[in-house]
């Protein structure tokens, strides 16, 4: 596409749904993807209509935010058990007593922010998550926001015959490049040891999956792209030189300025996005800064 000829997306993949709610307001962040929901206090229980009508604009929007909450992880833990089990990352050690939940840090001396560039999260699981739940803990003054990127859109947006070519096309996943003997973060203090099974941290990294390359909601039933360029390791049935081409247009197709809502951090806010159907980026733009978050990962109920 030309620089100068503008993208037009579609009315249908604007995040402009309405719906009457009767416990809680949702209010569109971006015109892609993301609504900040008032209304709710997530450390404390919910009443099933609340519940049902949270869950019905996370599917609308992909992406949630809650401003001034209690991060406690017994309530963050409630809330995320009703949608579904929890998912302990692989590679990442958690909080103690708590390790479904992890500890993002990173310090004022640190150049590099953990996880800092577009992805998904932790597709080189055999079921990959159902989305992450975000806290922010100590935030700086300016800077820090994550972007989320629709992957709606990034598929819809996609020229006919493009769709076409990835119909029923395997994409690998792996975490060989980040957490591989080889990888990014290769004798990084995040997890020592073994996985519980005898297997050492290294090998349980060049495990590979395969997933589609146009993934179908299963509750939406909408399609959106599935490949992230960290833990996309390859093209089913392709060679490496074929698969490139491919995997490098996809990955900077689908995180088109057009496509993001950049959501900026306070204390106290939590950002709860739909890993099936989204990819993120922390943005690393305060130096010498401290900002911590907590991430909890709510298990992917099914294979795909």
């Amino acid at each position: 596409m030309e620089w100068n000829r503008p993208l037009v997306i579609a009315d249908r993949g604007l995040n402009a749904v309405t719906r009457d709610y009767r416990k809680i307001e949702v209010k569109p962040y971006a015109g892609a993807c993301g609504a900040e929901v008032d209304g709710v206090r997530l450390s404390a229980p919910l009443d099933d209509e609340t519940l049902a009508e949270v869950k019905q604009a996370f599917l609308d929007h992909q992406a949630l935010f809650f401003r001034d909450q209690e991060i406690v992880p017994e309530g963050l833990k409630a809330f995320g058990a009703h949608f579904g089990g929890f998912l302990s990352h692989s590679f990442v050690d958690g909080v103690e007593g708590h390790p479904e939940i992890m500890v993002i840090v990173k310090e004022p001396e640190d150049k590099h922010n953990f996880a800092g560039t577009w992805h998904s999260d932790m597709t080189f699981e055999e079921t990959p998550p159902l989305g992450s739940i975000l806290c922010g803990l100590e935030i700086p003054e300016y800077g820090g926001n994550t972007l989320f990127a629709n992957q709606y859109l990034a598929y819809d947006m996609l020229s006919e015959t493009y769709k076409r070519m990835l119909d029923g096309v395997n994409a690998v996943h792996g975490g060989e490049l980040v957490y591989g003997p080889q990888g990014e973060y290769a004798g990084s203090d995040y997890k020592k040891g073994h996985d519980g099974t005898g297997i050492t941290i290294a090998e349980e990294a060049n495990r590979r999956y395969v997933h589609p390359i146009v993934r179908t909601h299963p509750e939406t039933g909408r399609k959106a792209l599935f490949v992230n360029e960290p833990f996309t390791v390859g093209i089913e049935g392709m060679t490496n030189d074929e698969a490139e081409p491919i995997l490098r247009y996809l990955y900077r197709h689908a995180t088109r300025p057009d496509f993001c809502c950049n959501f900026r951090w306070e204390s106290g806010s939590v950002a709860f996005f739909d890993n099936r159907c989204v990819q993120h980026y922390p943005l690393n733009d305060y130096p010498g800064r401290r900002r911590v978050l907590w991430r909890l990962t709510i298990a992917g109920d099914r294979p795909f």
